[in-house]
């Protein structure tokens, strides 16, 4: 299990912005059997955490070399515009109570349905709902697609490989990817070129626009 060291803060509201400044990430510890806690974290080895464990992985967070918890990051805000985090929730999970998480689906392999026959893999589910004790949450899903050999296979939840304790929370026939032939020249060229009533309408709107904007010039004029 991955181990992540926080210290207690004072700072609360505006003036954690101080702490930012110092490279250090504000957070809190909470969990329905702890009192919720005010910490700080250094932040690119919150970054390096986060990376390598994701929101479904089990973290042992280690308070002021005295407390270590089992949690969960439970939520990350973000900066809008530098896309660096602002704050940290991590929960506290009850060990022996199972939760529900959201699993990223990672894609390995290359489909022959792509390679030998020129089509292309659609992916339609990117990550999907678990239910688990916290401890046997997995990182990841791998869905290997090398099984695709033709236009007619796919691959659907009931086909992934999850380990025995883990329950998925989807129907177990919906699709999770396949491969479509390619489109002819001639189909993309009909998708591309408007039809003639298509050109017909963008006409009347050009010349519409057009008068609209004449008669605010005459009225700007007056």
């Amino acid at each position: 299990m991955i181990t992540l060291k926080a210290k207690i803060r004072k700072e609360k509201g505006k003036k954690v912005k101080v702490l930012r400044h110092q490279g250090l990430l504000p957070v809190v510890l909470y969990g329905p059997k702890i009192k919720d806690q005010h910490l700080t974290i250094d932040l690119k080895d919150f970054q390096k955490v986060y990376e390598e464990a994701g929101e479904s992985s089990l973290l042992n967070l280690k308070v002021e070399d005295d407390q270590e918890y089992p949690v969960l990051i439970h939520d990350v805000q973000l900066d809008p515009i530098n896309n660096l985090p602002l704050h940290v929730d991590f929960y506290q999970p009850n060990l022996e109570e199972e939760v529900e998480a959201t699993i990223e689906l990672v894609f390995k392999g290359e489909a022959p349905a792509v390679k030998e026959l020129g089509g292309v893999l659609v992916k339609s589910i990117s990550e999907i709902e678990v239910r688990a004790l916290p401890q046997n949450l997995p990182r990841e899903i791998i869905v290997e697609v090398s099984g695709l050999k033709s236009f007619e296979d796919h691959i659907a939840i009931k086909d992934l490989i999850v380990p025995a304790n883990v329950v998925i929370l989807k129907e177990p026939s919906e699709v999770v990817a396949s491969v479509v032939p390619p489109r002819a020249e001639e189909e993309l060229e009909a998708v591309e070129a408007p039809s003639p009533e298509e050109v017909e309408i963008i006409g009347k709107q050009d010349k519409g626009g057009k008068e609209e904007e004449g008669e605010k010039e005459e009225k700007a004029e007056k």
